[in-house]
């Protein structure tokens, strides 16, 4: 799936559905995240925001809904839904476009990665830094016209960064991040699977140590 407008889809569905900007949380950001890894299509995912808005309005509620959170539960039945309609089908193709990125836009966004990477004064992920910043530089020596191939490649290479990050953290802060981040999701867990609940966790965790860390995001999406 090319979902390089993933995340500014939902966003921009979601404020516009609200009527109010609203600056969308860490803990939305990583819902989205776990949508996306876990494939379910965008055009289900902004059917559902509608629908519970749709919902919403006519309940006249005095409340109003501040985070995807509100969304998550009729986002979920209806990918059930779309699931069972895929049995026995062929895969279907998602249909989403992605942006075109120039040439010029790909080489700024990894020449700055690289730079980013290689000027970071963190020690403990220095060899791990060095590494990723290489492999960025063969991307960047070997570029194609591949947005797809491309937004993998950088996708491993943070995956690598990832691994570090949770590697070269103490025991004790990176409990303490995940105590944090078990908080934020506390009273949405209930109604999570499990599967979904800890993907969940981990995204919030290695985004509180990308930020602590400055470690640039590299796909594509971040251009």
């Amino acid at each position: 799936m090319n979902y390089y407008n993933y995340f500014t889809e939902i966003e921009d569905t979601f404020v516009r559905r609200r009527a109010k900007h609203l600056m969308l949380s860490p803990l939305d950001w990583a819902l989205i995240e776990s949508w996306q890894e876990r494939q379910i299509p965008l055009h289900v995912v902004l059917r559902a925001i509608e629908s519970v808005f749709d919902v919403f309005d006519r309940s006249k509620s005095v409340r109003t809904i501040k985070g995807l959170m509100y969304c998550r539960e009729e986002v979920e039945a209806q990918f059930a839904e779309w699931s069972e309609r895929q049995v026995g089908r062929a895969d279907e193709t998602d249909k989403t476009a992605a942006p075109e990125f120039s040439r010029g836009q790909i080489e700024k966004h990894i020449t700055e990665a690289i730079e980013k990477l290689s000027s970071s004064s963190n020690k403990a992920l220095s060899e791990d830094l060095s590494r990723a910043a290489t492999r960025l530089q063969e991307l960047l020596d070997d570029l194609t016209d591949d947005h797809e191939a491309i937004d993998g490649s950088l996708s491993d290479i943070e995956r690598l960064i990832d691994r570090s990050l949770i590697h070269n953290t103490d025991a004790e802060t990176f409990k303490l991040i995940k105590k944090k981040a078990a908080s934020e999701l506390k009273e949405y867990r209930s109604g999570m699977e499990k599967t979904a609940y800890e993907n969940t966790i981990q995204l919030i965790v290695l985004k509180k140590l990308r930020e602590e860390a400055d470690i640039p995001r590299l796909g594509l999406f971040y251009l």
